[in-house]
């Protein structure tokens, strides 16, 4: 080989070669490559936080990255929300999201993000059914005679919920204007508070999720009138749906909870979050904890979720605009 012909291949290998090591260095760096984290915007401890969990573990053992749930709470959600709108929409960022997300902008004026405009659907998990209950101080044995109690007006009738904005509240907003009841709204911090005053007769009715009512509801201290959802809850088959009992077909509520990423992740990135996810909500064992947790219903991939988000907007607003309530 002369000497030119020897400078020639020797400048066609290196060429080839670091054609190669690019080509590794790119496969090396496919999503994802650093640890991700699902950003909760609720104190540790309830059911949003329990089901990143459950999720971001068996992530991370897919990915062989770590997947840490942070919990960034304060202002009923907003302070974790806005946290990830305003993350590098890389997917390395996520949110948990329940129904509060679809709503808080409805309610305040400070919030500098959408949920249709600034968030994209990785997965819906499914949904909470709440149930409609009251103490053994009320008489109504059935929805019908609740409603009926409440239309007769010798007292006012109140329901409590755990603040503006969420489940428990759109729920109650929900079958005022439908029923068209006047039942007064009795706003608490949160739970806990709302729960207590139930229990203790201070507030009449109150719909709250299934797995905390559950157990007051067995002990005879809670009186299960109808559950929120489209259909009846697994854990009360027995209860019959608003729409059955008080004859409202168009009256649904449920707690959604879900995972969602920065609006301007790169589609290929959310497909592979999305299929993984799905992935995991398959397995035996997350099944088995999900239903423990009272969750209910098919999940949804992102555009499902996000066409869900839109809806649960667009529905909310009406009802929100109807009540006459304006953003603080």
């Amino acid at each position: 080989m002369t000497q030119h012909r020897r400078r020639r291949f020797t400048m066609a290998l290196c060429a080839a070669l670091a054609a190669f090591g690019l080509g590794t260095a790119h496969a090396s760096d496919a999503f994802p490559s650093r640890p991700i984290r699902i950003i909760v915007p609720y104190p540790a401890g309830g059911v949003v936080d329990a089901l990143a969990r459950v999720v971001g573990d068996k992530l991370s053992g897919k990915y062989g990255q770590p997947v840490i749930v942070e919990n960034r709470p304060g202002a009923g959600g907003n302070i974790g929300t806005e946290y990830v709108a305003k993350s590098a929409a890389d997917g390395y960022t996520l949110l948990m999201a329940s129904p509060s997300f679809a709503v808080a902008r409805l309610f305040q004026k400070s919030i500098g993000w959408d949920p249709v405009r600034d968030f994209k659907g990785i997965a819906c998990f499914g949904a909470i059914p709440n149930v409609i209950v009251v103490p053994p101080q009320v008489p109504a044995k059935t929805l019908p005679e609740f409603l009926a109690l409440t239309k007769g007006g010798k007292s006012p009738q109140t329901y409590a919920s755990s603040g503006i904005g969420t489940s428990s509240f759109l729920a109650g907003e929900l079958l005022v204007q439908t029923a068209r009841v006047p039942l007064t709204h009795v706003p608490y911090k949160g739970q806990p508070e709302a729960f207590t005053d139930l229990l203790a007769g201070r507030v009449d009715m109150m719909p709250m999720s299934t797995s905390l009512a559950l157990p007051q509801i067995q002990s005879g201290k809670l009186r299960p009138l109808a559950v929120t959802t489209l259909q009846r809850a697994q854990a009360l088959p027995d209860v019959p749906t608003v729409a059955e009992a008080a004859k409202l077909p168009g009256y649904e509520v449920a707690t959604w909870l879900g995972l969602l990423a920065p609006g301007k992740t790169p589609q290929p990135v959310l497909n592979q979050l999305s299929q993984d996810v799905a992935a995991v909500l398959a397995l035996p064992d997350v099944k088995a904890k999900f239903r423990d947790l009272a969750i209910e219903g098919q999940p949804m991939k992102g555009t499902d979720f996000d066409r869900f988000v839109a809806s649960e907007v667009e529905t909310w607003t009406r009802v929100v605009q109807q009540a006459g309530i304006t953003p603080n």
